[in-house]
């Protein structure tokens, strides 16, 4: 795969995903700071990795992947987990990568309203 962007995914599409037993289940990488995961926070497991703290974690992100999973980044409204996923892939991440499409914004929107908005 030779990727050079994220692909979009929709909240109702990732929902899916994460539901579906005979797919392979993504991996969620969460760039939101700590503030932000203490408002919303998803109901489901994910690796935090809070941009601001990029130099605590930058230089072992290969193992803190999966090696086999599809990557799913999120934010609060899809536009520094696009830049993380772009990221990625420049540092050689040979996985599919994917952006939450209006992050945890739109997930409490069309999948979770019980996740509040900020």
């Amino acid at each position: 795969m030779n990727q050079h962007i994220p692909l979009n995914i929709s909240p109702k599409e990732l929902k899916k995903l994460l539901d579906d037993d005979s797919s392979q289940k993504p991996f969620i990488v969460d760039v939101r700071e700590d503030d932000e995961i203490t408002i919303a926070s998803f109901s489901f497991s994910v690796l935090h990795l809070p941009l601001s703290k990029a130099e605590n974690w930058s230089g072992k992100i290969e193992e803190l992947l999966p090696k086999n999973a599809p990557i799913v980044v999120v934010c609060h409204a899809g536009v520094r987990s696009l830049n993380f996923g772009i990221w990625l892939l420049e540092q050689g991440i040979r996985k599919n990568v994917w952006n939450l499409a209006g992050g945890i914004d739109a997930w409490s929107s069309d999948v979770d309203q019980s996740v509040p908005r900020y």
